[in-house]
């Protein structure tokens, strides 16, 4: 037993209460999506126990130039120097991340009056007012912030007009809400999109702060180095990344002026004046600096000058070099370029001095994807069963701006259903809040939205595949198997593979007669590991003009490597890569081959791209494509046995009314050298017969297949599946 005298604990208390009102020095790190505009600070436990405060408490949160409240919370994911608060405390603040602020705790009393005011016009009823008043309750205010409150898939910010009393306040069920219909003709420096609302993009935020951020705030740091801070920056990615988003955020974060350019925006026809436009835009940023001149679409206003013919966008070129290396006072202004093309910018722009940095930003992984999801369902109303990271996995290839689309056709596929419920009128001036309440957006409505929003990154050769599982396939259990470690394991589990020191395999080639289930093996493929589906026809890729159908192999491979995992299915593969040297065309499929091979097993890795190859005449096909490491596994689709035969009647008969002493068995006895294709016209053939014996619905007996198996006869002889047999095993030897 430990006995601790009264003294002691009051000694105890009075150490407690002094580290409290003296303050905790702690550093500002970024808030995570779910505090965002909740007026939470996020302090580690052992912090909280330092300063006396308690889960709950208010506290003041004071920087160099300016002080805010909020409420404390526990984090368990950051030291015990640091504290998360998002970008409206920040900005009220007026600190950045890296920052350092004194917390500590706040006498703060129930409001009996707070006036609000919108900063965009808005109609409201009362019920919109007690809408307010439930968001804030409890909530510390204060006199002059602004506060986002969440409308639906959107925020509506309110600036603090007024509170009685005028000290620190919080919203009771006692306080008197009121909101102003006039909005505010001046919000203030209220972020518009602040690092919170970028999900994910960790390692280009930091490279950013370090280029631009630092040496905005303290260019002494760099004057005592004896170094000059960066110049620009060159952000590269596909659309719909975040590039334009990263800039935006920058700017507010810093507090400096952004201005933007927007490529074409500049050219003029008249001699001279494209050139005046971008002094101008420099000049101004100089005038206003700290500034940031932000360059969208770069490569429409700095191309090749050696590729361009017109004299305009070489001079546009020239001008933009020169004042790139005549900014003064370095550091204080930078530009930062934006292009989803960096390869047709002009080179001189691309070296120290001119652009510093070249950061590229890649489409989201499914980590990113979450953040991403939780950034734009936010201030949504979700129901229970909407999993997010169920969606992240199922959203591969898209893009933040997909995603966005993806939450907003989600809400008004939600809107669309409550308002088919006729819970709501959408011809009333004002919706009662205690029907907006029963609004909410299911994981349905999401599966809705996905058949709407396609992958931007795959929008150029998307094929959309029907839904195959492996249960639609009927036998070949030894292929599906030997697929799905090929494929569906390497896609879920690529952590299993790293572990055990593999590779997995980067290509399967299916081979066998006609008809026996190549391509649908492959859409179940797709379907199972949830990848993305390139699929390619053959023929298409040819063309007359010389490079042309090469160039088409190298854009599938760099959209597929783009959008990973993705699985790129060749059908007749053999139409393309027949074997070198033969010289039965102009060159281009031997052109063809090489460019597949190389793309295969060449510099550039594969990292979770499988690519599939199907063909009915593997013999032709190059032996150089048919070596590990490029098609890894070739894989016999054999025609179906007895068993299979079966399995094939079952699923092709499932929705088929049967006479109840028709057997399927012996259905399946009499059907050898049938394919799956074959069997699938079998069925069809015996119910149209007796479609046309009687158009109604009746059960079908064993007399009408008779007739429809005169009609659909086998595709294969026992000769065609002697020579396969004898093909898989050559083929098989002269790979290992």
């Amino acid at each position: 037993m430990i006995i601790v005298q009264k003294s002691s604990l009051k000694y105890l208390a009075g150490e407690k209460l002094a580290m409290a009102s003296n303050g905790l020095k702690l550093k500002v790190v970024e808030a995570k999506q779910r505090d965002v505009g909740r007026k939470i600070a996020r302090i580690s436990e052992v912090t909280m126990r330092k300063g006396g405060i308690e889960t709950g408490d208010y506290v003041e949160i004071k920087g160099p130039k300016g002080s805010a409240l909020a409420q404390v919370y526990p984090s368990y994911d950051i030291g015990t120097n640091e504290i998360r608060i998002d970008g409206y405390l920040r900005k009220t603040i007026n600190v950045s991340i890296g920052d350092e602020v004194t917390v500590s705790r706040a006498q703060v009393t129930p409001a009996a009056k707070v006036v609000l005011a919108p900063t965009q016009p808005i109609r409201f009823d009362q019920s919109f007012i007690d809408y307010v008043k439930d968001q804030l309750m409890n909530k510390p205010v204060t006199k002059g912030e602004v506060i986002p409150l969440p409308i639906y898939t959107g925020t509506l910010e309110v600036v603090v007009i007024n509170t009685q009393p005028s000290n620190y306040v919080y919203v009771s069920s006692e306080t008197s809400v009121e909101l102003r219909e006039e909005p505010v003709k001046e919000a203030g420096a209220y972020p518009k999109v602040t690092w919170e609302d970028i999900g994910d993009l960790e390692e280009a935020k930091e490279k950013i702060r370090e280029i631009v951020e630092w040496p905005m705030r303290h260019p002494e740091v760099f004057q005592h180095l004896g170094i000059e801070p960066p110049n620009g920056i060159l952000l590269y990615g596909p659309p719909g990344t975040g590039k334009t988003l990263l800039a935006r955020a920058l700017a507010n974060e810093v507090g400096a002026y952004f201005t933007s350019i927007n490529g074409p925006e500049i050219m003029s026809k008249f001699y001279g004046e494209s050139e005046q436009r971008l002094r101008e835009i420099f000049d101004e940023a100089e005038k206003n600096a700290p500034s940031i001149v932000f360059i969208d679409e770069i490569d429409a206003i700095a191309p090749k000058r050696e590729e361009v013919t017109g004299e305009v966008e070489k001079r546009v070129v020239a001008q933009l070099l020169t004042l790139m290396d005549g900014i003064k006072g370095r550091g204080r202004l930078v530009v930062i370029g934006a292009t989803n093309r960096p390869d047709a910018l002009d080179p001189a722009l691309r070296r120290p001095g001119r652009f510093d940095r070249e950061i590229e930003i890649r489409p989201p992984d499914v980590k990113a994807r979450r953040e991403i999801l939780e950034v734009h369902t936010r201030n949504m109303p979700k129901a229970a069963d909407v999993n997010l990271d169920k969606i992240a996995e199922m959203t591969n290839g898209y893009t933040g701006a997909d995603i966005a689309a993806l939450a907003k056709e989600a809400a008004l596929s939600a809107l669309r259903r409550f308002i088919g419920t006729g819970k709501i009128n959408l011809e009333q001036s004002t919706i009662p809040s205690e029907a907006l309440k029963e609004l909410q957006v299911t994981m349905e409505d999401f599966l809705n939205g996905m058949k709407v929003v396609q992958p931007s990154l795959l929008r150029e050769i998307y094929v959309e595949v029907p839904t195959v599982r492996w249960s639609d396939v009927g036998g070949l259990e030894d292929v599906k198997q030997q697929l799905k470690e090929a494929v569906e394991w390497p896609m879920k589990r690529p952590d299993v593979f790293e572990q055990m020191g593999i590779r997995p395999p980067k290509g399967i080639l299916l081979f066998g007669p006609p008809g026996t289930g190549k391509t649908l093996l492959a859409k179940a493929v797709a379907t199972e590991s949830g990848a993305n589906f390139v699929a390619v026809r053959g023929p298409e890729v040819l063309s007359k003009w010389v490079g042309e159908s090469e160039k088409a192999v190298r854009e599938i491979f760099r959209k597929a490597r783009e959008a990973a995992p993705a699985v790129i299915f060749f059908d007749e593969i053999d139409s393309i890569t027949p074997i070198r040297g033969a010289g039965r065309d102009s060159g281009v499929t031997e052109r063809i081959v090489n460019q597949l091979l190389t793309e295969m097993d060449g510099i550039v890795p594969l990292n979770r791209v499988v690519v599939i190859g199907a063909t009915n005449r593997p013999d032709i096909v190059d032996p150089a494509l048919l070596r590990p490491g490029r098609f890894d596994r070739l894989i016999y689709v054999p025609p179906p046995d007895r068993q299979a035969r079966l399995d094939i009647l079952k699923i092709h008969t499932k929705g088929v009314k049967l006479d109840p002493s028709f057997s399927l068995e012996q259905l399946a006895d009499r059907t050898e050298g049938y394919t799956g294709a074959d069997l699938e016209a079998l069925v069809r053939e015996a119910v149209m017969i007796a479609l046309r014996e009687k158009f109604e619905v009746r059960p079908i007996g064993m007399e009408y297949f008779e007739k429809a198996m005169k009609v659909v006869t086998p595709s294969l002889s026992r000769a065609d599946i002697e020579r396969y047999e004898r093909l898989a095993k050559e083929l098989k030897r002269s790979a290992v």
